[in-house]
């Protein structure tokens, strides 16, 4: 087990690193943050912000008078970073360069691509609400670049988008947002998976008889259907074994049984577990 000296002080008031959503109280913490997120930074993090809650909250003004005229005469973000790990001295000398690669490597990317690498995370990271606002963003910006006529990425980054978007509500349980999110990735792209994601969507979201009506028209995406009948076969199958039905069957028992003072301890152990999971994956 290794300790480390704190540098600065601990903050009572977080920085917030905005597009991972991460909250740090002291710049050891943000020196971690920076390099295991190294490959999800943009230049967003120069900022003035983050310069005067090292200087006021972390006590080191030192470091703070050091970094201003990087955000001010736009230095690099490799140089930006590496100045914070030096400083707080957490990493060897080997792992500083690792990160200053990553950050030089990243530099290539546009800033929608860099944005939508810090927003995946998010879906990751399963935080669907916040994931859905950084691809709504994204897709704000895309229109505000086709407004202005600025060069903007390929459509299979817009593509890529919708569908992310898309597995969001879809992790949510919101279908009929999932799909439509899906058709729109498969109208930009044509790709045959965007379309089976789409009519994977409406099989949850409709009825069997409603989806059944819907089918009957997709005769062009037959085979399709087809196959995802029999992948909802094979997940029924595997969901059988799982803990989660295992669970259930148990408590359809207990209820049978008659058993409703055990049936009651154990469904609110239940909800209060999957209320905390639903509150984390809608959390700000």
């Amino acid at each position: 087990m290794q300790a480390y000296l704190c540098v600065g002080e601990y903050s009572s008031v977080p920085y917030l690193i905005q597009g991972l959503e991460i909250r740090v109280y002291c710049v050891v913490e943000l020196c971690y943050a920076l390099k295991e997120n190294a490959f999800l930074i943009d230049s967003s993090i120069m900022n003035d912000t983050l310069v005067k809650w090292i200087r006021e909250k972390c006590k080191l003004a030192e470091l703070a008078d050091f970094l201003y005229p990087m955000v001010h005469r736009q230095g690099s973000l490799s140089t930006f970073v590496s100045a914070i790990q030096q400083y707080v001295g957490l990493y060897d000398v080997d792992s500083i360069k690792q990160v200053d690669q990553i950050l030089k490597k990243g530099a290539g990317l546009s800033g929608l691509e860099k944005r939508k690498e810090q927003v995946d995370y998010l879906l990751k990271k399963k935080k669907y609400v916040a994931a859905i606002r950084g691809y709504d963003g994204l897709l704000m910006k895309w229109e505000e670049f086709g407004e202005s006529n600025l060069s903007i990425p390929g459509d299979e980054l817009k593509a890529n988008i919708y569908h992310n978007k898309g597995v969001a509500y879809a992790r949510l349980m919101l279908y009929g947002q999932a799909g439509d999110n899906f058709l729109a990735a498969y109208r930009i792209s044509g790709r045959t998976e965007e379309y089976a994601c789409f009519l994977a969507t409406k099989r949850m979201e409709l009825t069997d008889a409603e989806y059944v009506t819907f089918v009957s028209g997709e005769m062009e995406h037959y085979d399709l259907t087809m196959e995802l009948e029999k992948k909802m076969e094979e997940l029924t199958r595997e969901f059988r074994l799982q803990p989660e039905e295992l669970m259930l069957r148990e408590r359809r028992e207990m209820q049978d049984a008659g058993n409703h003072t055990r049936l009651r301890e154990t469904g609110a152990s239940l909800c209060e577990t999957l209320k905390n999971q639903y509150r984390f994956s809608v959390g700000e």
